[in-house]
Order: structure tokens, then sequence, then C-alpha cells
């Protein structure tokens, strides 16, 4: 959630289709659920300023099958705001079954996924293939990384004159070995390659599971 410079309206979210053999999700991580915290930092550097502010998320929801997982981000010093600022934010799992590395959406053309996603030192093997189709034919169920796009929904606790955007969404990369995220936010109308770096915490679990919910 960067600092506003034009904010838009959120599009609404679709599958990839055409994705041809049925294939397994992602691989299940104990620490990709449901109430499982987050706390890190987000870097929101210019060229006028270095600033990190501190952020936690906590997922709220996580459904593998369908490739979707949902959650809130609370940012904690922000200059401009009297308050922490809490945003609620919906992601696609990255698994070429129900999405690809293509994002398709939110003004990100191909050029900038793959800009965002090599910065991500373990997304180096799968960069031919993602070239050709985006990863349409790949087997990611077994992959030690599971990648996602974030994008924010809302505000919960402040309004849009807040002086934040919620315009772009986040590239990420979750690490199953320890549950480590990194991220960088694409937004064409600020700062590039804002870093998110998170860790998990030991913070109770609280949230709800898709298990027995059919995504429509």
């Amino acid at each position: 959630m960067p600092v506003r410079v034009v904010l838009e309206n959120t599009p609404t979210p679709s599958h990839v289709s055409a994705v041809t053999p049925r294939r397994r999700s992602v691989q299940s991580c104990t620490l990709l659920c449901a109430g499982q915290a987050f706390s890190g930092t987000q870097n929101v550097s210019s060229l006028q300023k270095d600033e990190a502010w501190r952020v936690n998320v906590r997922l709220q929801g996580c459904d593998l099958e369908h490739g979707y997982l949902c959650g809130t981000m609370e940012a904690l010093n922000v200059p401009m705001a009297d308050t922490p600022v809490v945003t609620f934010w919906e992601g696609e799992i990255v698994d070429a079954r129900n999405y690809t590395f293509f994002t398709g959406k939110w003004e990100a053309a191909p050029e900038d996924d793959i800009r965002h996603w090599t910065k991500f030192t373990s997304f180096s093997p799968l960069l031919s293939q993602v070239e050709v189709d985006g990863g349409k034919s790949m087997d990611l169920s077994n992959y030690p990384y599971i990648f996602m796009r974030w994008k924010e929904q809302y505000f919960v606790n402040v309004g849009t004159d807040c002086g934040l955007t919620i315009a772009g969404f986040y590239y990420v990369c979750f690490s199953c070995s320890d549950g480590s995220i990194s991220g960088f936010y694409y937004d064409p109308n600020s700062s590039p390659f804002q870093k998110l770096e998170l860790k998990a915490t030991n913070d109770g679990r609280s949230g709800f599971s898709f298990s027995s919910y059919e995504l429509q």
C-alpha cells in the first residue's frame, strides 16, 4: 500500500482459461493456512527518500485446490496516518491449473510479469518455460516455493483519503521450508520494486478454511 498517486477501480479477478491437462495444485504447507501470521517490512524507498514500514499479514482463508487465498495487511508506521492502516487482500496462487505466471490484468503486461518474477532467485529454473506460455505446461505441485499475486481490495479501518493507494498488486514468493515471504509491489504510478519481506510468526491462529467450500 504505497503512497497514493492515482487510485483506480479494482478489477474483478479472473481465472486463467484453457489450462489443458488437469494437474495437481501446489503442495500443501503447514505455514500456508488460514490464521497463520507473518511480520516484517515493506520498503517504500524512492529517489527522494528511503523508508520502510513495519507490516503484519494474517491469512484469513486458503484454498489450494482453487488457487485462492485472502488475508489482511497492516502497515504500522505510515507517516501520513494517525493509526495503523489495514487492508483486505485476495490472492491468486500460481499453480498452472487455476492461474499462470502471466497476470493478464491490473495493467501488467507479460514483460512486467517477467521483470518482477525474475527478481526472485527461486524463479530462475522456471524462466525459460514461463517465457513460452506463462508456465501453463508446468507441474508445480512439488516445487519448494509457491508463487502468488496479492491484490488489496479495500481499506478496512480508514477511508480512501488516507493518502495511500491500493491500485497495484504484489508479486509474492513463499518458501515452503521456513514460511518466509518476499514480494514486490507493482503499480505503474508508484515507485518500482518496493520490496515486501515477511517471516512466519507464532502468533495465535484464527481464520477460516475452504475445505468444504466450492468457489464459484
